[in-house]
């Protein structure tokens, strides 16, 4: 827990300072300045994505809210993230104007009604809401530096931040005006509930498009005559392909010879000091000790509380009377990621612990111990094993560091004049003569497709886009490659074709079966549910067509069957049926499958009696949801119609449709 808070990283800051972050930096998207319109309620000029009487939305308004909802979005895919960022980004443009635009008019709506909220009002959000874990832990107020303090990490003083609560309590005002009608009955609730907790249990009939598949062996006729129905297909499928000559100049040969010297060394110390500047430190060991979480009604159970609490008095106890400090924290930390190391949490810098726990860290003396330390996460016992004072890391501590990449930095200078001076001599002399002259091969390739790796360059995507755009015997170019840089020459184009029946059979076989099976196991699969309805039997369908019998479990409509799969998709049809029923085909992916309902178990008045709370409310907030949101789509679309609402088309497609780096 600690460990994980002590990590760098935008969604470990977001866990340390709590809801704060997420809505201040929510917030304060909708507040930076927009440009220039033409007047208070005029069209939106440049920049300007739209104009909500008179309140501005900016290009840069938008693009922030979509990077902030992509970065919420990318935290799914972990690795992979900073890769899809882009698309993610762009992706929520659309999705971002429309939240701000929305967000106005609703603002605007409040007041129109006269909703109004006061400074106290304000306070008691502050006191008791979203954010009280973070500005009144404990109901204690962090006090007035520590509260501006923390606002301004994120770009906030504390009158803005103050007014956009104001904002966010006139929107919930709204909302609440508007849903307090929703309503659900009893008889939806417990249709929901039956909905939800239904089971079924069937017998299923299996027909595997595989084992079609086996058993189709077209003859070559049928093979040319599929080739011959589907040339639209195979038309230009072998891509086209180049063949160059090339001189590549490997950075990594240059950098082995480069020498650094200490003018080099103090150069970049001097241009890049602020990156070694090191915090104050500390490095501290900790046992913890949890308490309760509270519960829904935001108590905390104040029996468990106080048993923490003992617990934790009692192995201070022990430590003071000297017992080893690494061996109880083995035994009775509860932070699992430090227990592991005898309580250490290794060197830890300010802003990377909970409030509490930093104070107390960064006061105590080296080799001391403090008393019990309560947090939000419970009691602590915290031991300062060594301190760091803040400095400046000295040339002779990073040398080491520094070199190499002073050194990779010289042999890509020098590469790229060596690139630089070699392709003005291939463009007078040819690139033969011009590469003797530096010393550097030239390698001659076959024809190779824009997906191909050419002998000595490993993938090189800035090189491909440049044969690939180059005309036919035009002047050498260059182009970055992952070694270095390679001057190359076009030599010639073979352009896409497209392929004769018999240097493509496989492929076609392969497609021919594919397609052939497909609609065999649809036929097939029909035939099973046809011939088994009017035999009204299943089991014997599937035995005069060779199908596999299975037997499900009982399962709820969330369930997984094996080769049927999801119960949500086509076999939901299963909750609609009478024991003795027997479904129609049902496609599963590659298995067709017909099932025949064994037993339906209906959920007992206990257990409806159990959730019936629970699924009201579910049904409500979702009412209430899609009464919202017709609301907030009916305040727009007045507004936009009565001038109220202009969006600037040409900035929003912009926006939506950026152009390439061609201007495509």
């Amino acid at each position: 827990m600690i460990r994980f808070l002590q990590t760098e990283g935008p969604f470990k800051k977001i866990v340390l300072s709590g809801l704060l972050l997420i809505i201040c930096a929510a917030m304060a998207i909708t507040l930076i300045p927009g440009g220039l319109g033409n007047d208070f309620t005029g069209a939106p000029g440049a920049g300007i994505v739209a104009n909500v009487s008179g309140e501005k939305i900016s290009v840069e308004q938008v693009r922030a809210t979509a990077r902030d909802m992509a970065e919420q979005q990318a935290q799914q895919y972990g690795k992979n993230a900073a890769m899809l960022m882009p698309f993610l980004i762009q992706n929520s443009i659309q999705r971002a104007a429309d939240q701000l635009i929305g967000r106005e008019a609703l603002l605007i709506e409040a007041q129109h009604l006269g909703l109004k909220a006061t400074p106290e009002e304000v306070k008691d959000e502050l006191q008791h809401g979203h954010y009280a874990t973070v500005f009144f832990p404990g109901g204690t107020f962090i006090g007035q530096a520590e509260y501006e303090g923390l606002l301004q990490q994120h770009n906030l003083t504390s009158a803005l931040f103050e007014e956009n609560v104001r904002k966010e309590i006139l929107i919930g005002k709204l909302q609440a005006m508007i849903t307090n009608t929703a309503s659900v009955g009893d008889a939806a609730i417990r249709q929901e509930f039956n909905k939800e907790n239904m089971k079924v249990k069937f017998d299923y009939a299996v027909l595997k498009e595989d084992d079609i598949k086996k058993g189709l062996h077209p003859t070559n006729e049928e093979l040319k005559a599929y080739y011959d129905s589907h040339q639209k297909t195979y038309a230009n499928s072998i891509p086209e392909k180049r063949k160059i000559k090339y001189a590549v100049l490997d950075t990594a040969k240059i950098q082995s010879g480069v020498q650094v010297t200490q003018d080099d060394l103090q150069a970049y110390y001097n241009a890049h000091r602020e990156q070694y500047r090191v915090a104050e430190q500390v490095k501290v060991s900790h046992i913890l000790i949890k308490t309760p979480l509270a519960g829904a009604d935001g108590k905390v159970d104040e029996k468990g509380a106080a048993e923490a609490q003992k617990r934790a008095e009692d192995l201070l106890k022990q430590l003071k009377a000297g017992a080893n400090f690494e061996e109880l924290a083995k035994k009775n930390s509860e932070d699992p990621g430090s227990a592991k190391q005898g309580g250490s949490l290794g060197w830890i810098g300010k802003g990377r612990t909970v409030p509490e726990f930093e104070k107390a860290a960064f006061s105590l003396p080296k080799g001391q111990m403090s008393d019990l330390v309560k947090s939000s996460y419970g009691f602590h016992i915290i031991r300062v094993d060594d301190k760091q004072d803040a400095h400046m890391k000295t040339l002779a501590e990073v040398k080491a560091e520094i070199e190499p990449l002073v050194k990779q930095q010289k042999a890509q200078d020098i590469a790229q004049k060596q690139a630089d001076d070699l392709l003005a001599q291939a463009k007078t002399q040819g690139v033969d003569a011009a590469a003797a002259a530096k010393g550097a091969s030239v390698v001659t390739s076959d024809f190779f497709g824009r997906r191909d790796i050419l002998p000595g360059l490993g993938p090189a995507q800035q090189l491909m886009d440049a044969v690939f755009t180059a005309s036919e015997k035009s002047a050498p170019e260059m182009a970055s490659t992952s070694q270095g840089f390679a001057v190359f020459q076009l030599l010639a184009i073979k352009p896409a074709s497209t392929p004769t029946f018999d240097e493509i059979r496989a492929r076609v076989e392969t497609e021919f079966k594919n397609e052939r099976a497909s609609v065999l196991l649809t036929q097939k699969t029909q035939e099973l549910s046809d011939r088994a309805k009017s035999e009204h039997d299943l089991k014997k369908a599937a035995k005069e067509l060779g199908a596999a019998m299975k037997t499900s479990d009982f399962v709820l409509p969330d369930g997984q069957v094996p080769d049927l799969g999801a119960m949500s998709g086509q076999a939901s049809v299963a909750f609609t049926m009478k024991p003795g029923d027997i479904s129609g085909p049902i496609n599963s992916g590659g298995n067709g499958v017909v099932l025949s309902v064994l037993e339906v178990q209906s959920p007992t008045d206990a257990d409806f009696a159990a959730k019936r709370d629970e699924i009201r409310e579910q049904l409500l907030q979702s009412q209430k949801q899609q009464l919202f949101g017709l609301f907030v789509n009916n305040v727009r679309d007045q507004m936009e119609k009565s001038g109220k609402i202009k969006v600037n088309q040409e900035e929003m497609k912009a926006l939506t449709h950026p152009q390439t780096e061609s201007g495509v």
